[in-house]
This record gives C-alpha cells, structure tokens and sequence, in this order.
C-alpha cells in the first residue's frame, strides 16, 4: 500500500429490490454473512477512512436483518426506486459528512472481491488518479474508485448512465489496475446466487440440501 495521501470513504450501494433475485441482495448470505456486512467488512482496508452503506428498498427489514458492522455509516435513499445513481448521490452526501477527498463505490452485489483489488483500487487513488477501476479478462469490474474532480463529475452524471458517464467522458484519466475473478463476478440471478459459497435460498426457493 501507498501511504495514505488522501482521505478515502468507501461506500456500498445496497439500495435495490434484487428483482431477479425475490428479495433485496444486502440480506443474502454468503459463507454464513449477509452481502452487506462482507462487503462492508471487504472494504474495511488500510487507506480507507471510513465505510458507508447506502440502503432503500425495505430498508427496515435490511437494517434488522443485515445490520451492518460497527462503525459503518448507515443511510437511506429513499428513491431508490429512481436507479443507481440516486444511491451513489446518498453515498456521496455521506461520504462528504466523513470528510472525503475521494471515495469507492462498491455494489452490494459483488461480495466476492479480493482484499488485494480493492488495496490496489486505493493505491491508485493515493497517487492522484482521476478514477481507477480493476480490470479482469479484459472487463472493468469493481469497486470502482473516484477522486475529486471525478466526485463532481458524478454528481452531474446523466441519471439514466451513471458512473459509466464519468469513466467515458474521461478514458485518458482512468488507471486500471490488475483486478480478480471476484470483481467481475455480480449476482444478478437466482443462478447467479447458486454459485456463491455457502449460498442459501430466498424465501419462496427450497434450501439446498449443501452448500458449494
């Protein structure tokens, strides 16, 4: 690791309804923990300040059910319903209350990244990048990490394109930095879910009888 040079605030975005899935995915489980509190507890790196959750979609029984670790900010988007980039916006607020000068977006359903991806994301934050994002197989994956300048441009980013908009308008400014299978691997269907270690079933879907 760098030494810490900037302060950096991680948030994830575990706002949505998980459609596809039946339930939102910050009360999933993987290896007997929610999505929520692994991801929190992924982001949780030297050179990150602080960590916060950006929560919506039945945000009572996430809270409940998913409580997330001590010392994580916890905040509600209450339009989630409008998209993702309404969340980032919710993070960014928090994150500025903690004091960022830059920060990571992480969502909640990447639970399966690697301590050293994210280490590298905050190395290149650290030494004055626009934007870092890892990358695996040739794809851009996450936790996608965003500096000053980028914070702003994110929240004037087109609602309908989000942080896509930000890292497009400005190819020449973003590091890419050697990623793992974990930050390309979403969970966006029930099959997707099957494929998580010590997956367990929605309500509505029978329990494996093990787990993978």
């Amino acid at each position: 690791m760098l030494q810490w040079s900037v302060r950096v605030v991680a948030i994830v975005l575990a706002a949505g309804e998980g459609q596809r899935i039946g339930t939102p995915k910050a009360l999933l489980l993987v290896e007997g923990e929610t999505f929520l509190a692994r991801c929190c507890r992924l982001l949780a790196r030297p050179g990150i300040a602080a960590v916060a959750a950006v929560i919506g979609a039945q945000a009572g029984r996430v809270r409940h059910e998913a409580p997330a670790p001590g010392g994580v900010t916890v905040v509600e988007n209450a339009r989630w319903a409008d998209g993702m980039l309404t969340s980032v916006w919710t993070g960014l607020d928090a994150a500025g209350v903690l004091g960022a000068e830059a920060v990571l977006l992480h969502p909640v359903d990447h639970p399966l990244v690697a301590p050293a991806t994210v280490d590298r994301v905050v190395d290149a934050l650290a030494g004055g990048a626009f934007a870092a994002v890892p990358t695996w197989d040739g794809r851009r994956g996450h936790p996608g990490g965003f500096g000053a300048e980028a914070i702003a441009a994110l929240r004037a980013a087109p609602p309908e394109q989000g942080a896509r908009a930000v890292l497009a308008a400005h190819p020449e400014r973003v590091v890419h930095v050697t990623g793992d299978p974990g930050c390309r691997r979403g969970v966006d269907t029930p099959d997707d879910y099957r494929r998580v270690p010590g997956w367990v079933a929605p309500p509505g879907e029978p329990s494996p009888e093990r787990t993978s």
